[in-house]
């Protein structure tokens, strides 16, 4: 069995998905304002607009992306204005992470594994 989507739902489809593809550097093609796959690769990435009224705090998913270097995307998102939980810092089990906050208040990870010297 494969994870097939992983699907944020949100009332505001088209802003999410801005936000998500500024972040991920993705281009899809679509201003669908009630669905938007992001990633179609072996596991999905998809914005959804179920019609379904939710608080916009409070957060029930946590994802999180790994990239080359979490310092400089630290930086990228500084610049785009996200608001940052924590900021990189390395962790006991080798990677070094950081987390913010989507549009809608999802909580997020970058991390990255530097690599041995």
């Amino acid at each position: 069995m494969k994870l097939g989507e992983v699907c944020l739902l949100t009332g505001d489809v088209v802003r999410l998905a801005k936000f998500y593809k500024k972040l991920l550097g993705i281009e899809n093609g679509s201003s669908d304002p009630v669905h938007q796959t992001i990633i179609a690769e072996e596991t999905m990435l998809t914005i959804y607009n179920d019609g379904i009224k939710r608080p916009e705090t409070g957060s029930h998913i946590q994802l999180a992306f790994t990239v080359e270097d979490v310092d400089r995307e630290y930086v990228r998102l500084k610049e785009l204005g996200a608001k940052i939980a924590s900021p990189p810092a390395s962790r006991p089990w080798g990677a070094r992470n950081m987390s913010f906050f989507d549009p809608d208040g999802n909580l997020l990870f970058l991390r990255s594994f530097p690599k041995e010297k």
